[in-house]
């Protein structure tokens, strides 16, 4: 447990209740809105006439300056106080909505999106932050409950939320609809939140060398791996992109250990529980995030399917995730964090294994316990090994830890997303290719696979289809193409998955002499 008593607490209130409440309700909007987007990304990309690659842009826009932010987050609050930093995130999560919602094309849209990512990542650590800067420890726990419980409830109704609005009004609607919730966030912060609380730290303190290094590497890390499928991995753009990655990225590390006032502490990386932890952490966000991505794509671009239905497809992990919740956090408290982390990621690696078998034909039923086996998981794979993480620390480095564990899981999303694209758009020609050769080889299986009738294929070379067959069966094989791509990265995430259950079970083998668990 963490002492707050060195913290000036303000006394507990109807008002600083409501006032807390009013920020868990930014941070549901905040949640939300990475959900119904994902659930409507073919939309957005047919509104606006982008490339189906293009897609992840709007997503890795807001997680690359998510995780900028919430860098960030424990010197803001420092510097302006816990009420004029959530009013000055909420502000501006609501103002760049509306920019979202009125964008004429990419460019404008993925504008708006890397500020909405800015102000809506501080509202996530920023309300973990206000259990011990408002509350005394009797009621930390409480507040702790209602966070989580939003936290978890946002992306189990966001796939269909998402889907609802798009089918029933646009996709503008996915961004309009948080301009409500803001406005009344707004009012009761400012109202019932009282000022200046966690001010300590004077501008000058930030160093803005190490902001502008960890910007320009995670920016060039994420356009480098976009590009280089377009490009080639060992053309001149990825290559230079790259570069800097490596550079900028070996100055913030030198940089941010030596320094006195840090934006993001490393140093805390040396804890081995805490190392093992962030790494799990990383390891949950690119699944979690990954397969999120997976579903629309293959449910729009292969099943044709509209973002409500892809939404009600999806509800299945959210309400599996949602049911599971309160045994969790009930085994988190009796058992092992370790032991129940390596059991959380081999349930989740199986989960994510199992969509690898998905054909042109998988639809609700296919997708149904795969789904079930991975909401089931997840929490399992985020609340031990937070605790694992976290528990051990002195109450004065737990916000920085916090800050590094959550900036971990983001980066692991946003980077997941861009491998995501570079399995699917790279490796789908190949597979096209070879089912080409299969065909023409007369294999019956592959015919079957592709949607083709398998009585002309009887293990005997085939003549060569005139052009007019040729038109007819290129979409068919194209899209059999896809699915076996899709199904190579969702290979990818299981088996990245199951590093999780090998850190765990090593530092479960590895028991620390002083164990809080």
């Amino acid at each position: 447990m963490h002492d707050s008593s060195t913290l000036i607490l303000p006394a507990p209130s109807t008002r600083l209740w409501l006032g807390f409440s009013a920020m868990c309700l930014g941070l549901f909007m905040a949640v939300l809105d990475i959900q119904i987007v994902a659930t409507s990304l073919p939309d957005i990309q047919t509104g606006l006439g982008m490339r189906p690659e293009d897609m992840s842009w709007i997503q890795t826009a807001y997680l690359i300056a998510e995780v900028i932010s919430i860098s960030l987050t424990g010197w803001l609050t420092r510097l302006l106080g816990l009420r004029t930093l959530c009013l000055a995130a909420i502000a501006g999560f609501t103002l760049t909505s509306l920019g979202c919602a009125f964008s004429t094309g990419l460019a404008s849209l993925i504008a708006c999106r890397i500020v909405q990512g800015l102000t809506g990542g501080c509202l996530i650590p920023l309300v973990f932050s206000a259990v011990f800067l408002i509350f005394p420890f009797r009621l930390q726990g409480l507040a702790t409950t209602i966070a989580g419980t939003l936290a978890v409830f946002a992306p189990t109704i966001g796939p269909l939320v998402g889907g609802w609005i798009t089918d029933t009004y646009s996709w503008h609607w996915l961004f309009l609809i948080n301009l409500a919730p803001g406005v009344l966030v707004l009012a009761v912060v400012m109202t019932c939140l009282p000022g200046r609380i966690g001010v300590e730290q004077p501008l000058q303190k930030l160093d803005w060398i190490a902001l502008a290094l960890i910007a320009a590497t995670l920016a060039s890390l994420e356009i480098g791996l976009k590009r280089a499928p377009d490009h080639g991995w060992l053309s001149l753009q990825p290559i230079m992109l790259f570069l800097i990655v490596i550079s900028c990225g070996s100055l913030f590390i030198f940089r941010t250990w030596l320094a006195e006032n840090r934006i993001v502490d490393l140093r805390l990386l040396a804890d081995r529980r805490f190392s093992i932890g962030c790494a799990l952490s990383f390891i949950l966000g690119f699944g979690l995030y990954g397969s999120v991505y997976l579903m629309p794509v293959f449910l729009s671009l292969v099943r044709l399917h509209s973002a409500f239905e892809i939404g009600q497809i999806m509800l299945v992990s959210g309400v599996a995730q949602l049911l599971v919740a309160p045994v969790a956090v009930a085994l988190e408290r009796r058992f092992d964090a370790r032991l129940l982390s390596s059991i959380g990621f081999a349930i989740f690696a199986v989960g994510l294994g199992f969509s690898y078998y998905a054909t042109w034909e998988t639809d609700f039923a296919g997708m149904f316990w795969p789904q079930v086996i991975r909401g089931g998981a997840i929490m399992f794979c985020l609340l031990p090994p937070t605790r694992l993480a976290l528990n051990h620390l002195p109450a004065s480095r737990v916000p920085d830890a916090s800050a590094l564990f959550n900036l971990l899981r983001n980066l692991g999303g946003a980077i997941g997303l861009a491998l995501i694209d570079t399995v699917i758009w790279g490796r789908t020609p190949i597979h096209v290719q070879h089912f080409v050769s299969r065909l023409l080889a007369g294999d019956a299986n592959a015919a079957r696979l592709v949607g083709l009738p398998t009585d002309r294929f009887v293990g005997k070379p085939i003549a060569a289809p005139d052009e007019a067959t040729q038109e007819l069966v290129r979409p068919l094989v194209e899209r059999a193409g896809l699915v076996a791509a899709i199904n190579d990265a969702w290979m990818m995430l299981g088996l990245l998955t199951l590093i999780g259950v090998v850190l765990a079970l090593f530092l479960l083998k590895r028991k620390p002499a002083s164990s809080g668990n």
